[in-house]
């Protein structure tokens, strides 16, 4: 794992989508595999599949928005914040921006498993590609945006 995490932070600035690219692939397996998980665990519990794909969508994103903001602060778009206050707005920029691609991952994978009937794993997958292209351009442009109190590292 050290050498993974070596060979992104060794991508010079202009590898910034490639290593996008690379934490999207992490971001969305952890997004995936917690779905997963989280599926297992709530039938299990006997939990109807319609609340259960749900209620696991929605945990997921949650947590793999957490896993994403560490991982492109720090190796996508290498931010640095010079105080508390700046990386708490920086961190609810990421959160807030965050939550409205998870409205479109978390309404798309309901409408396309509970209303249109189609599987939940192929809803999701739907859904992860346009959210990623969202969520790039929105980190880009709103959240780890160049200024002159944020410095390269």
């Amino acid at each position: 794992m050290k050498k993974i995490i070596k060979k992104i932070t060794a991508l010079p600035k202009n590898g910034e989508a490639i290593r996008y690219i690379i934490i999207g692939v992490c971001t969305t397996l952890v997004n995936f595999v917690l779905f997963t998980l989280f599926n297992y665990l709530f039938a299990l519990l006997g939990i109807e599949k319609e609340v259960s794909v749900t209620v696991s969508n929605l945990l997921s994103v949650i947590l793999s928005i957490l896993f994403a903001y560490i991982t492109n602060k720090r190796f996508v778009f290498r931010s640095h914040c010079d105080s508390r206050r700046e990386l708490f707005f920086e961190f609810v920029k990421f959160v807030g921006a965050r939550g409205i691609t998870m409205l479109v991952e978390v309404g798309g994978v309901f409408v396309m498993f509970n209303l249109i009937g189609i599987n939940e794993m192929i809803s999701k997958l739907v859904t992860q590609v346009i959210v990623i292209i969202g969520n790039y351009f929105i980190s880009k442009l709103l959240v780890f945006k160049n200024n002159p109190t944020r410095k390269e590292k």
